[in-house]
């Protein structure tokens, strides 16, 4: 686990756990984090999840499947569920966000990915010249997509999703974040920059 310059008893609570190394990453910011653990990881495939998630029992089984069925895999993803906002926003985000907007996107440019649910395999990343540390905040997981695209498949799975908290929807209103989002997936993808250099940090 990548302890990213908390403040509280995050490490204290993980390293108690069976089998858990927590790592002390002080630059904060999500790449640094993600570059540590690719840095310290023993694994050949690499598994990415945020702190605010609640890993499904069979998420780790599905990633090794998939990754086992298909030696052309490079990258695996899928979307989040926002478990503790209201009703109308679950409902947004899982038909108009995920299967209106994001699976259209995907079809077409063949990559996507979500920055606290996906896992891709330790040697595309060593390919890729590791994370991209320049990248704050928004559009990293689809730099991190676009570049492993160009190594062989990158997968977006409906039924691979992941539980996380929606604090940033509602603390910034749901078709803002949205607008935001996409618009810095696009920028990404077809300017291979993200649009915005910077971002709230939500707690």
């Amino acid at each position: 686990m990548i302890d990213n310059a908390s403040t509280d008893n995050t490490a204290a609570v993980a390293s108690r756990f069976p089998g858990v190394r927590v790592v002390r990453e002080e630059k904060k910011g999500v790449t640094r984090a993600r570059q540590r653990g690719f840095l310290e990881a023993k694994g050949e495939v690499l598994a990415f999840v945020d702190a605010d998630t609640r890993m499904p029992g069979v998420w780790a089984r599905t990633v090794a499947e998939e990754f086992t069925a298909d030696k052309a895999l490079t990258c695996l993803s899928g979307p989040y569920i926002y478990h503790d906002t209201p009703k109308h926003e679950q409902f947004l985000a899982k038909w108009f966000y995920w299967r209106l907007l994001a699976m259209p996107s995907y079809f077409f440019l063949g990559y996507m990915a979500v920055g606290g649910n996906f896992a891709i395999k330790k040697d595309i990343v060593k390919q890729m010249g590791g994370f991209d540390t320049t990248i704050e905040f928004y559009g990293e997981d689809t730099n991190t997509a676009r570049r492993a695209h160009q190594f062989g498949k990158v997968k977006f799975m409906l039924r691979l999703a992941m539980p996380t908290s929606g604090r940033r929807l509602t603390n910034e209103g749901f078709f803002k974040t949205a607008i935001v989002y996409m618009v810095n997936f696009l920028s990404e993808a077809l300017l291979k920059r993200p649009y915005s250099n910077s971002y709230k940090d939500i707690r």
